[in-house]
């Protein structure tokens, strides 16, 4: 284990600010519903914006700090990779302004904090592709010389709090922000749409992955979706198109790639939306040759990829801009990520020689706290 003293792990951060984070990050964090943000975010008159904007002033905090100390302690050395350090130091800087932000009391004060914690969320744009990048820079010191399952087990666990965390400070930031909108769209409060069609949100995801299917390939299969497009339910679609994105990438891929040579019409990949009374499940199938057993286990860490890393460490691409069809082998982890923070889940089975199914299980009932790490 590598485990720098905190003297010199900081460096450039003063004392006082160091021994905040760690009191702050002691503190309990306080998780919120679907349906809460949903009946909270009805009415946003001064008053409720008010009252969302003094729970963030506390609860962002609580969890940015958890998250900068994380950052400080990681195994195999990984704190001290430029990318990590550069996160962590996004992390100090957002709680550094939080904390020296003053309660908020009237209409005015809770405007100016809804600008501050706008430039929070923008900080923080790049930080899966930094963090990519930290991972890739450990495993190219490392060598082949890792077992995946475990030795970097305690890197896959932090990770997985590690995102989970973000997409839970990334929802309350932009929901705050959203319900500022003088124009929302019918049927939606912030980021959460009441009456979301999942096969509406199928298809354009579905759409979106066939163009840069075509853009890399030339080609790409068809995407047949079943389901009743009239079926809604309350959700938020951003996530939901992410992780449908995800997956059809994934499956337009393995089918391009098996038939690609071949004189055989690629087989469509299918979509069925079903609609339960716990759960509305989307199963996406594809006949791309599938997974074998002894792969499935790594389909989920943040440490294998199939696919060549676009991520070059000397690059100066605008790492928020670039959507390649294969990542940094981090889709399915994260997709997997945002089902279970409402309360779903995501499984893939897969047929050696035939194909794969994903099922996408989304909680329709909205009331599941948040999972805090």
């Amino acid at each position: 284990m590598c485990f720098m003293t905190a003297k010199k792990a900081w460096e450039g951060f003063s004392k006082g600010l160091i021994e905040e984070v760690q009191r702050w990050g002691s503190m309990k964090q306080t998780g919120v519903s679907l349906r809460y943000m949903m009946e909270f975010g009805s009415r946003p008159t001064t008053r409720n914006l008010l009252i969302s904007a003094q729970f963030l002033h506390k609860e962002l905090p609580i969890r940015i700090a958890r998250r900068a100390i994380e950052l400080e302690a990681l195994p195999y050395g990984l704190s001290r990779k430029p990318a990590v350090v550069k996160v962590r130091d996004w992390y100090l800087d957002s709680f550094r302004d939080l904390r020296s932000f003053p309660d908020i009391k009237d209409k005015s004060d809770e405007l100016e904090f809804t600008q501050m914690i706008k430039m929070i969320k923008v900080r923080h744009n790049n930080v899966v592709p930094m963090m990519a990048l930290g991972v890739q820079q450990l495993k190219k010191d490392l060598g082949t010389k890792i077992d995946y399952k475990e030795d970097l087990d305690e890197i896959q666990q932090f990770l997985d709090r590690f995102y989970m965390s973000r997409i839970g400070i990334r929802m309350l930031i932009g929901q705050h922000v959203a319900l500022h909108d003088p124009n929302p769209l019918p049927d939606c409060i912030g980021y959460i749409h009441t009456k979301m069609s999942p096969v509406e949100v199928a298809r354009n995801a579905s759409e979106d992955a066939r163009s840069i299917c075509l853009r890399e390939y030339c080609s790409a299969p068809d995407v047949n979706i079943y389901g009743d497009p009239n079926f809604t339910f309350p959700y938020v679609p951003t996530h939901l198109h992410l992780m449908v994105f995800e997956l059809v990438k994934n499956s337009l891929r393995a089918v391009q790639e098996k038939f690609m040579d071949s004189d055989k019409v690629a087989p469509p990949i299918r979509i069925i939306v079903a609609d339960g009374l716990e759960d509305v499940t989307i199963k996406v199938s594809d006949e791309g040759g599938g997974i074998p057993r002894s792969g499935l286990p790594k389909i989920f860490t943040y440490l294998y990829s199939t696919a060549k890393n676009p991520l070059d460490e000397h690059s100066d691409i605008d790492l928020g801009t670039v959507t390649t069809m294969a990542g940094y082998g981090y889709g399915l982890p994260i997709s997997r990520l945002y089902a279970r923070y409402f309360g779903g889940d995501l499984q893939i089975i897969s047929m050696e020689g035939y194909g794969t199914d994903a099922y996408l299980h989304l909680s329709r009932l909205g009331d599941s706290q948040e999972p805090l790490p």
